[in-house]
């Protein structure tokens, strides 16, 4: 199973995603974390080169050729050996987040976009889709009340990251089977309850306790 949480920053995708792994792992499932740009050396190296407040000159098409750039490394190093052992994987931003940013946000034709993601993922696509939304003035609230965090994304103008929402409602309803959308603006319990019906976390739970019990030799407890 391969979940990509998605956003703007400050909807919580990084706190869901971390619940989700936690609760993968106490139910006895395989599950990794990780995220974009990053998750391999590679993939970090260009996440401090993209995020920084200091690179002011990197234009949209080097931007989104970078991103897929670290996304291709993580698939191929990360993500697919992962799926075929038979892992859960979690993915704080994975295409989607292209396309939200340098489609809907920087305006680059939507069609060479997918392109390069085809090319950096070799087709994979996540199973399921969640999209933590909420106004864009909240979400950039909670990253001002983070001034330790902040990156470049950050300071991009209200309008900007409007066009970034306003792609990601487009996505989902291009989509609807696949993507679930979350009102992120509530609280984190009604949040992680919504989220945990999505990726159907108590069936993937249920299906590992049986796995465990059709095993001979193994003690299931509880």
């Amino acid at each position: 199973m391969f979940i990509a949480l998605e956003g703007l920053d400050g909807s919580g995708k990084s706190t869901v995603a971390k619940r989700l792994v936690r609760e993968f792992c106490a139910a006895g499932l395989d599950a990794i974390l990780t995220r974009e740009p990053g998750g391999t050396n590679l993939g970090e190296q260009i996440r401090s080169m993209l995020l920084s407040e200091e690179s002011t000159t990197i234009v949209p098409r080097a931007e989104a050729l970078l991103f897929a750039a670290a996304r291709a490394q993580l698939v191929d190093e990360v993500i697919r050996p992962a799926l075929e052992r038979g892992a859960i994987v979690v993915t704080d931003r994975f295409t989607d987040s292209s396309l939200a940013y340098q489609w809907g946000g920087r305006g680059l034709d939507k069609d060479g976009i997918d392109a390069v993601q085809l090319v950096a993922t070799a087709g994979l696509e996540p199973d399921t889709k969640v999209l933590l939304d909420l106004p864009v003035e909240m979400a950039l609230r909670r990253r001002l009340t983070n001034e330790g965090q902040l990156n470049r994304l950050d300071k991009e103008t209200v309008q900007f990251h409007a066009r970034v929402r306003d792609a990601y409602h487009r996505l989902a309803e291009a989509d609807p089977v696949r993507w679930h959308v979350v009102d992120a603006s509530r609280s984190e319990d009604q949040v992680w309850a919504d989220v945990s019906r999505a990726v159907n976390l108590s069936g993937a739970s249920e299906a590992s306790t049986r796995s465990l019990r059709e095993r001979p030799n193994q003690q299931v407890v509880g």
